[in-house]
């Protein structure tokens, strides 16, 4: 099934698109209009598809957009989330990463890919990784995974990393709240 929403977030337009079966299957959103969001979604289900998922893009209304909402501005804690995931096509090694980086990382704190590296005990590339192919952005926060020197990349684009981690309070990446 597939729900999607679209809301006002500090003056910018946001669409969230949700991929769900008995639980969140995949989780997209856009900055840049619905037509975006549709190219998000076809992607969403082609990764979801290759990794085992079966995706069904039937509109059905459900609560998943305005939970994710909810997260995004503030008014949940990502962790709230985990339970409705389904984790279904996530490896053992993403599905720990994902549960530590949302259970851990807050708010308003970054952790560099090297300091999460170190803590799962695996490489920064590793991390970089399941950050890329993270199917639940915003519950599992991989915007706040940045590089030791700036904000470092983010799939869609960089531009939407900057916008989550600015709504969250994060002003500098060197001074940020770090965990």
């Amino acid at each position: 099934m597939l729900s999607v929403e679209r809301f006002t977030v500090a003056e910018r337009e946001v669409w969230i698109g949700v991929l769900f079966g008995e639980r969140i299957h995949g989780i997209t959103f856009s900055l840049d209009g619905r037509d975006y969001l549709k190219e998000r979604i076809a992607s969403l289900r082609s990764f979801l598809e290759r990794r085992g998922v079966e995706v069904e893009l039937v509109p059905k209304e459900s609560v998943y957009p305005k939970l994710v909402h909810d997260v995004l501005v503030g008014r949940r804690d990502n962790d709230e989330l985990l339970g409705e995931l389904s984790f279904h096509g996530v490896t053992d090694f993403e599905r720990q990463v994902y549960e530590w980086l949302t259970k851990r990382v807050k708010r308003g704190s970054v952790v560099t890919y090297g300091e999460l590296a170190k803590t799962i005990g695996t490489s920064p590339r590793a991390i970089g990784g399941a950050m890329k192919r993270n199917p639940y952005p915003i519950v599992v926060p991989c915007h706040r995974v940045i590089a030791q020197n700036g904000p470092g990349n983010y799939t869609p684009k960089p531009d939407y990393k900057r916008f989550l981690l600015k709504l969250e309070g994060v002003k500098e990446w060197t001074n940020s709240k770090r965990i």
